[in-house]
């Protein structure tokens, strides 16, 4: 296992000290629900404008250092995509990026800074998506989430989103060996996650 690999920029913001922090160095705590802060950013989603390229291709590279994302056997790339973001004051806040594959719609990259995060972004964002592949008359959601990716398996799950298809050693056979991923957890498989689209 590759120990060293490590993204430039911070992943999670802990809601204790506030300390922003890279991937393998964030860890899980369990609360309850009265000890969520309560959501204080007010932001709108939108979709995607020519002139939020600049302000794309860097929470692009925050998240991912590059804009191209390979899942399900694909390469995507974000700024090819149908983007929606999340403005908060004229700032990106949070940014999702689709695209229609295989008769459903795939969640390509859901990014929200740490500043931004457990303030109902992700959730808006994704609200948004639902929308999207419902006015399209698409029957369902697909994302892949790497084995690593406690709180976004958590996220997705929590929002509709179940496990139907595991690619197992995908990740480590694309990048040589598996790497450190969240909580220095190995990042090895790829987990399907799938959620129905209802039509109106």
């Amino acid at each position: 296992m590759v120990d060293d690999f490590d993204l430039p920029y911070p992943q999670y913001r802990c809601p204790t000290c506030g300390k922003d922090l890279p991937l393998n160095e964030a860890r899980m705590t369990v609360t309850c629900a009265e000890h969520q802060a309560p959501d204080s950013v007010a932001f709108a989603v939108r979709t995607a404008r020519a002139g939020d390229r600049h302000d794309i291709e860097e929470i692009c590279d925050r998240a991912l250092g590059e804009t191209e994302v390979d899942v399900f056997d694909r390469t995507f790339d974000v700024l090819a995509g149908e983007n929606l973001i999340a403005d908060a004051d004229g700032k990106l806040a949070g940014l999702l990026s689709l695209a229609i594959d295989r008769g459903e719609l795939v969640v390509v990259l859901l990014s929200v800074y740490p500043e931004y995060q457990g303030q109902g972004v992700g959730a808006a964002l994704l609200r948004s998506a639902v929308e999207f592949a419902r006015e399209r008359g698409l029957p369902g959601i697909r994302v892949a989430v790497s084995n690593d990716d406690i709180p976004l398996l958590y996220f997705y799950q929590r929002h509709g989103f179940v496990i139907y298809d595991l690619a197992v050693g995908v990740l480590a056979d694309r990048a040589g060996a598996s790497v450190a991923g969240f909580s220095g957890i190995p990042s090895r498989d790829e987990i399907h996650l799938r959620r129905p689209v209802a039509a109106d």
